[in-house]
This record gives C-alpha cells, sequence and structure tokens, in this order.
C-alpha cells in the first residue's frame, strides 16, 4: 500500500505523514527530501531548488513512480508527501497499482487563506520542519497556488480536501477517509 499526499507548501503533509507513521507505523518520504538528495549529491543533477514547480515535477515525478511501483511489487509499504506529485499522473498507473495506491490532496480555500494565513499557516511553519518565513510564502500566492491545485484535482477526479474553517476539525474528516481507505485495501 502506498499512501500520496499531496498540496502546496505549508498545508501539513509532513505532519500528516508523521500522524500516519504513528498510526500505522507505515515510514514516509518527502519528496523535498529526494530533490535535495539530487540537487546536493549528484554534480550531474540538471535542477535547482529555485527551478519552477512544472519543471521540478517533471524531474521529480518519474522518480518518485518508480519507487512507487517498487514498493508496491515489492509488498512494501510508503507513504510518500509533497507537492510534486502531479494530479494528472496519479490516475495513469496500471490497475495492479492503482488498487494499492491512497492518493489525496489538501488545500485552503480562499476565504480560509485569507482569514488565517498568519494565525493558520505562518504561525505553523515549523510544526514538523525548520522552516523560516520567506517571501515566496504571501497570501497571493497561497490563493493562486491552491486555486490551481484544486482545479488540476477536480479536471482529473483527484480527491482534493479544501479546508474552510476550522483546519483540526476538517482534518479530522481526512484521516477518517484515510482509514477508510487502508481498510479497503487490507480486506481486498
Amino acid at each position: 500500500m502506498v499512501i500520496l499526499i499531496g498540496g502546496v507548501s505549508c498545508t501539513g503533509k509532513t505532519l500528516m505523514a508523521q500522524k500516519l507513521l504513528e498510526k500505522y507505523k507505515i515510514p514516509y518520504l518527502s519528496i523535498d527530501h529526494i530533490k535535495m538528495g539530487l540537487i546536493r549529491g549528484n554534480k550531474y543533477c540538471d535542477f535547482t531548488a529555485t527551478d519552477g514547480d512544472d519543471e521540478l515535477t517533471n524531474k521529480l515525478w518519474p522518480i518518485v513512480k518508480g519507487i512507487i511501483m517498487t514498493n508496491i511489487e515489492n509488498g512494501q509499504h510508503i507513504i510518500i508527501e509533497g507537492y510534486y506529485l502531479p494530479p494528472e499522473d496519479i490516475g495513469n498507473f496500471e490497475q495492479e497499482y492503482l488498487d494499492q495506491i491512497i492518493a489525496l490532496y489538501i488545500g485552503f480555500s480562499k476565504d480560509y487563506l485569507e482569514n488565517n494565513f498568519i494565525s493558520g499557516i505562518i504561525e505553523h511553519l515549523s510544526e514538523i520542519e525548520q522552516k523560516e518565513y520567506d517571501g515566496y510564502i504571501n497570501l497571493d500566492n497561497f490563493i493562486r497556488l491552491h486555486t490551481q491545485l484544486k482545479e488540476r484535482c477536480i479536471k482529473n477526479n483527484a480527491k482534493f480536501f479544501e479546508i474552510n474553517g476550522d483546519y483540526e476539525v476538517e482534518m479530522k474528516n481526512v484521516y477518517k477517509w484515510i482509514e477508510q481507505q487502508v481498510e479497503e485495501i487490507r480486506l481486498s
């Protein structure tokens, strides 16, 4: 079984992966760690951390896809979280792989972002990872990125959870959905 958690930066993907690791005893992998490992450890790496999101997705997705397939073929479980999980490509796996994949995306509504940008996002940047506030993380950019992700998920029938109000309460519904998906896979 492979659990994929996608979404824009600072939506709680890493925190969710950590909680799922604790609950299911399944290790997780951050796509950001793959990205930085390749950048720092491979002198032939042809991308940088400052490249555009589309370019990074195009470089990283084939690697992540190979990891997903290898884990399923080996009967191993893993949680993979990160921004570079294209909703357009998740459904392109053969059915034998899809039967073992739980994929979801987390996003914020425009209203949530406008009402909770500082208290709900900026103040929680270092919940799991040591992150600092930088200019990239600004309200207008976040609204644009979340809107684009939601549209891509809808267009590609990808499971998208949009947080509109109380983050903690709404995330409980996400965890319940994951639990139902895990049970379905275990029973199949």
